[in-house]
């Protein structure tokens, strides 16, 4: 299955979400709706980086700030700087820990694994359990994490629309230092949501059936991969009930053209890309009721597919910071306006 970097010039080996051989997610208990957003507390922080605008110094920067700590969970990862950020990190006596996909990404992951490990970093192929380990996130000192729609792949960079949320959220956090605990120790866990966290393969398609169920006004979305049925539901109930939907699709190839036929049919309006050597819809986001006081944004690294949802390992993050929102608002607008119209 094609997807994600897979096919541009510089690539040599395609991304697969789905094994030939897929192996059976460990049973967990059934999924739980994610809360919705918790008030603002005092001195919690979210900040949107969005990509390629704004490069990646936003995310060198943190772990670089590193004092104790860093523990990291990626899809795909070659970026050489990171790699050199981790390996000092190590050196000069931090507990540094990576987990790495294996089921599609273990060729292109070899280098890093093996430079990270002579490094002494603590690096652990992920769980096999999940058809794949598609999560994006940095945790620096248990303190602040950076949630990522973005793989650390510098031939993606310059073209790859992508969004980084860091926040210093301490339920949030803390959970996310808790799933990387039990990932690390390929443990069976049920993650907990903190106050914003959407967990794939546990509470991730109720989290964002929910949003879009939720919402009153209109729903700006973003995604690269769409084939999810329920999901695909509560969108053209949406526009029944009188939401504006807008979509921005990567459809390369015209993969996703019957449901984009059937949400443009229920009235949604839809702009794609489908080429790997221009701009590129990697990012997955959902934002209801932008404009509104109850305005909420999606992003993560959950696509609106089958596996995504319901067999990887992902996480995203459901909030309603004015800042993420209207920066995510900006972008996705921006991209709506500068795609082909379906």
């Amino acid at each position: 299955m094609a997807s994600e970097e897979a096919s541009r010039p510089d690539y040599t080996e395609p991304e697969k979400h789905e094994p030939t051989h897929a192996p059976t997610p460990r049973p967990e208990p059934a999924p739980t709706p994610v809360p919705p957003p918790a008030p603002p507390h005092s001195g919690v922080t979210y900040t949107l980086v969005t990509e390629p605008d704004q490069g990646l110094q936003a995310i060198y920067d943190l772990l670089s700030s590193a004092k104790k700590s860093i523990d990291m969970t990626l899809y795909e990862l070659s970026d050489t700087q990171v790699i050199t950020i981790l390996t000092t990190a190590a050196g000069n006596g931090l507990a540094v820990r990576v987990i790495l996909d294996q089921n599609n990404e273990k060729a292109n992951n070899t280098d890093a694994y093996t430079t990270l490990t002579a490094g002494q970093v603590q690096v652990h192929w992920a769980n096999p359990a999940y058809a794949c380990t598609h999560q994006k996130t940095i945790t620096v000192d248990a303190a602040t994490s950076a949630i990522m729609t973005l793989n650390l792949t510098p031939a993606d960079y310059a073209m790859t629309r992508d969004f980084a949320v860091i926040t210093n959220n301490p339920a949030d956090v803390a959970a996310i230092v808790a799933t990387f605990n039990a990932d690390f120790a390929d443990a069976a866990i049920t993650p907990p949501t903190g106050e914003n966290l959407v967990w794939s393969p546990t509470n991730s398609r109720a989290a964002l059936t929910a949003l879009i169920n939720g919402a009153q006004k209109s729903l700006l979305i973003s995604q690269e991969e769409f084939d999810d049925p329920e999901i695909e539901s509560a969108l053209e109930a949406a526009l029944k009930r009188g939401v504006a939907v807008m979509l921005v699709q990567e459809n390369l190839g015209g993969k996703y053209s019957s449901v984009l036929n059937a949400l443009k049919a229920a009235g949604a309006v839809i702009a794609i890309y489908s080429s790997r050597t221009g701009h590129y819809i990697h990012a997955k986001t959902v934002l209801a009721d932008y404009g509104t006081p109850q305005a909420r944004l999606f992003a993560g690294s959950e696509n609106f597919s089958a596996d995504s949802l319901g067999r990887n390992r992902e996480l995203g993050l459901i909030v309603s910071d004015p800042g993420c929102v209207e920066g995510v608002q900006t972008a996705i607008t921006t991209d709506y306006n500068g795609g082909t119209k379906f």
